[in-house]
C-alpha cells in the first residue's frame, strides 16, 4: 500500500512537471500557402532581409513580435498580388524608414555608415606609416650623434697622445 501511494505521487509530480514545462511551447507558427515555389523562395528571402521594427536586431523571419507576424502576412499578400520584391521593400521603407533594411541604402544620411570604416582604415595606415618613419629617422639621428661623439672622443685621445709624445 505504501508503495502504490509513493508511485501515485511520483506520477502526479511527473504529470505536474510536464504540464508546467509545456507553457513555453505556445509560440505561434505562421504557415502560408503560396501559389508557386518561386513566391515561397522570395518570401523567405524578403523576411530574412528585412528587420523587425520592434525587435530591432531580428529579421522578420525570426521575430515573434506581433508586428513581425503582421508584416509577414502583408509580404505574403503582396507576393500573391504579384508585386515585385522592390515594391514590397519600398512599401516597408515608406512605412518604417531605412531602419527595416539590414544594409541601408547609400544616401546623404547614410554615407558615413558606408565610407567611415574605409576612411578610418586609411587614416590608421597613414598614421602607422608616419610613426614608423619618424622612429626610423630618430634612430638614425641617434646613431649618427653617437658616432659623431665617438669620433670627438677619439680626436681628444689622439690630441693627448700627440701632446705627450711631443714633450
Amino acid at each position: 500500500m505504501v508503495k502504490s501511494g509513493y508511485k501515485n505521487s511520483l506520477n502526479l509530480l511527473a504529470g505536474l512537471l510536464l504540464a508546467l514545462s509545456s507553457w513555453t511551447v505556445f509560440a505561434a507558427i505562421d504557415t502560408y500557402q503560396f501559389s508557386d515555389i518561386d513566391k515561397q523562395v522570395r518570401f523567405q528571402k524578403l523576411t530574412n532581409e528585412l528587420r523587425c521594427p520592434k525587435c530591432q536586431n531580428q529579421n522578420l523571419a525570426d521575430s515573434n513580435a506581433e508586428i513581425a507576424s503582421d508584416l509577414r502576412a502583408k509580404i505574403h499578400l503582396m507576393l500573391e498580388e504579384n508585386q515585385s520584391d522592390q515594391d514590397i521593400i519600398n512599401y516597408m521603407l515608406e512605412r518604417y524608414g531605412d531602419f527595416v533594411l539590414y544594409q541601408p541604402r547609400l544616401s546623404k544620411q547614410t554615407w558615413v555608415l558606408w565610407y567611415a570604416p574605409a576612411l578610418l582604415f586609411c587614416f590608421g595606415v597613414i598614421a602607422i606609416f608616419l610613426i614608423v618613419r619618424l622612429r626610423t629617422k630618430a634612430a638614425r639621428l641617434t646613431t649618427e650623434i653617437e658616432n659623431a661623439d665617438l669620433a670627438a672622443e677619439q680626436q681628444e685621445k689622439l690630441a693627448q697622445l700627440l701632446q705627450t709624445k711631443s714633450e
